[in-house]
């Protein structure tokens, strides 16, 4: 691999503006590409063999109406006659008229009053999906009600159609980020031009993953947060890879070599290491596949591309990139040297090698006190509660947010998270008395606010019945709800005949959602952890270093399950972000596993890499590790440092799961570039020892070559 990588960097370091011109005319054509196949992102979630997945294929086949996405419109007024004031009454009918000649609009229901008249909604119903329509869709909804606004009306709407296309928030956490890293990165390397080529290199390989991903969206169906966990992900691994990068073509420099042999040497050795961390991290993700829950898995593989892309983006353009910026990546004092060998080498991490040979003379100590740590902070994981947030969690004054909140006064808290009974009557011969026990027994359901008349299909082989909760959709009691009604109240209506019914809607999807989750993530962190170990024996020649860079991942990870669930489900917690206490979203915790799993090995791999070099340099076992944290120090705390405000970046955003994401990949980097790079590494590799190294001849000899890493 190093020969490889050395060849394709000379290559890219003799014709850099070929290079680069490459790199800008393949976004442009996938750009054009995308836009031709339709590229577009989707918020369905297909579960497989459950029973939400069952009754909402059932109703989309049986039911033409159920085959799009819908928008609820609510109306709300203060006046004595409610809704019914003939001025009001008026322009909601106006509106409504103007509604039903829109584009792709198939119907639109009557519209329903709360008990005092002051609440109503209507329901939009599309031919089409929420992605098959466009922005104009909303803005004539918008507009149509806008009368009904200037009449003293409030309006307010939710549903998928508003969702996907409602206007979002600018990117500020984004931008925030990028500046953060800029100023980072220049004070690590005291050159402007350095900096240029790193933040550069890592927004062209951003963009280009990005562009991949839209070209692959119009093929599979890519869930719509996917792009923003993989921006989040491509932005901090690329910025880190083209670091890396940069760091050991200054050193080549200063070494002595000329611009186009430091870049091919830098990509020999530092990208190796690059190609390692990125494959890792992309096995990782991918991992999320065994779970079998296809949405979480093709969010890994949006996150994957991009990755993907960031490695190979460092070693192509990075080298292209350096030998156009030469030697400006240096300080200014030392661009005129031919020799600068001693310049930043000197008092490299000097307080980093204090703090880990002070663990490292302890090293008890310093692993247990650093352990006990961890898992205090892991510790309130163990009450960690999967849900879904639904629109009461949106920010104050969000128009889903004061829909939701005016259904719920209005109509009951349950009636945000209605529960869709699909009936499948395709093989019973008495039909309306089957229906009629089923309708009968639901309604006597403890936890069941109402339920409403079966509606049957042309064909008379299908229905639907909807049972309205007493509680919301988040409360425990409406999961007990669905429970309790698919394995007792509708077995025991149906007992004895041919009709089979399944419970769906939101609310149970969510709920069938979590409950794979849950039964899914134990053979994630098995498979994921399993396949990391592989690597890493094959690239560390080790079986222990692989089993403690394992160990201290699953540290670091557990901290960030811990304050995650601090920071959303604890009343205080929640105050401190300015969010409402809510249930952490069920996919959250397995994505974050299979991410942070593979990005803390990136570290481990720069770390261990250069553990690895003073050992062969004839350092004993313990100073090799001094000399290792001390060498990577400042690249690894400042690489750390970029990827956790990236990730905090991403916290200002409507988007909950975002929001979490963002929380628990930022919490899980800073604690592995201070506690466990810092405290835990130096004690736990100086109480191996030589054994850190320990692999039997004959899977050495089985595993071929060994491939050199360099940090």
């Amino acid at each position: 691999m190093k020969n490889a990588l050395y060849k394709l960097g000379k290559k890219a370091a003799s014709a850099p503006r070929r290079v680069l011109f490459t790199f800008i005319a393949t976004i442009m054509v996938l750009s054009g590409l995308a836009g031709a196949v339709g590229a577009g992102f989707t918020n369905e979630v297909r579960l497989g063999d459950t029973d939400s997945q069952k009754a909402s294929d059932l109703l989309v086949s049986q039911f033409a109406a159920a085959s799009g996405d819908s928008a609820t419109l609510v109306f709300h007024t203060e006046s004595a006659q409610g809704l019914l004031e003939v001025k009001a009454s008026k322009a909601l009918a106006e509106s409504f008229d103007a509604i039903k000649a829109q584009p792709q609009v198939e119907a639109i229901t009557p519209l329903q009053l709360s008990e005092d008249k002051k609440t109503g909604f209507v329901n939009v119903q599309y031919s089409e999906l929420a992605s098959e329509l466009s922005v104009e869709h909303l803005s004539r909804l918008e507009k149509a009600v806008e009368k009904v606004s200037d009449d003293d009306v409030e309006s307010s709407m939710r549903g998928a159609v508003v969702d996907r296309w409602r206007d979002r928030e600018p990117p500020v956490g984004e931008f925030l980020g990028i500046l953060a890293a800029i100023i980072l990165v220049t004070l690590l390397f005291r050159s402007f031009v350095a900096t240029l080529v790193t933040i550069g290199a890592a927004l062209l390989g951003l963009i280009l993953g990005n562009s991949v991903l839209a070209v692959i969206s119009g093929f599979i169906d890519i869930p719509s947060v996917a792009p923003t966990i993989a921006i989040m992900l491509g932005l901090g691994a690329g910025i880190d890879y083209a670091l890396f990068l940069v760091s050991r073509y200054r050193a080549r420099l200063r070494a002595g070599d000329d611009r186009i042999t430091a870049a091919a040497n830098a990509n020999s050795s530092t990208g190796t290491s690059v190609i390692t961390a990125g494959a890792i991290v992309v096995v990782s993700i991918l991992g999320l596949f065994v779970t079998g829950i296809d949405v979480i898995g093709r969010m890994g593989l949006a996150a994957a591309i991009v990755v993907t892309v960031a490695a190979i983006t460092a070693v192509t353009l990075v080298p292209a990139l350096l030998k156009m910026a030469g030697r400006r990546v240096l300080p200014r004092k030392e661009r005129k040297n031919a020799d600068t060998s001693s310049g930043d080498a000197a008092g490299e991490g000097k307080g980093a090698r204090r703090i880990a040979t002070a663990m490292s003379k302890k090293p008890w100590v310093s692993t247990i006190a650093s352990t006990v740590v961890l898992l205090v902070l892991a510790a309130p994981a163990l009450s960690l509660n999967l849900g879904q947030p639904d629109d009461s969690n949106r920010p104050a004054g969000d128009t889903m947010r004061v829909a939701y909140e005016r259904l719920s006064d209005g109509f009951g808290p349950g009636f945000n998270g209605p529960l869709m009974i699909a009936v499948d009557l395709s093989d019973e011969s008495n039909q309306d008395a089957v229906l009629g026990e089923l309708g009968s027994a639901l309604s006597k359901a403890q936890g069941v606010a109402s339920v409403a008349p079966a509606q049957m299909n042309d064909e008379k082989t299908t229905a639907v019945i909807t049972v309205i909760p007493e509680t919301a959709p988040q409360d425990q009691e409406t999961s007990d709800l669905v429970s309790e009604l698919r394995e007792t109240v509708i077995p025991d209506a149906l007992d004895g005949s041919e009709t089979k019914a399944y419970v769906g809607g939101q609310t149970a999807t969510f709920d069938d959602l979590a409950t794979k989750v849950q039964n899914s993530l134990v053979l994630l962190v098995l498979v994921v952890v399993g396949l990391s170990l592989l690597l890493l024996t094959y690239f560390f020649r080790s079986i222990t270093l692989p089993l403690a860079s394992a160990f201290m991942n699953l540290l670091s990870i557990g901290a960030a399950y811990g304050v995650v669930t601090l920071a959303f489900q604890t009343e205080l917690g929640a105050q401190l972000l300015g969010v409402d206490q809510q249930p952490i979203v069920s996919f959250v915790p397995m994505l974050m596993f299979a991410i942070l799993f593979g990005l803390s090995m990136d570290y481990n791999v720069f770390l261990i890499s250069a553990v690895r070099e003073a050992k062969e340099r004839g350092d004993s076992a313990r100073q090799a590790v001094i000399s290792g944290i001390g060498r990577t120090a400042s690249l690894i705390s400042t690489a750390g440092a970029i990827m956790a405000l990236v990730f905090l970046g991403f916290m200002i955003t409507d988007e909950t799961e975002v929001k979490m994401i963002g929380l628990g990949l930022a919490v899980a980097v800073i604690v592995d570039v201070t506690l466990v790079r810092l405290v835990l590494a130096p004690g736990l590799l100086s109480l191996l020892g030589e054994k850190a190294w320990w692999i039997p001849k004959w899977l050495n000899k089985s595993l071929g070559k060994e491939v050199k890493l360099d940090h």
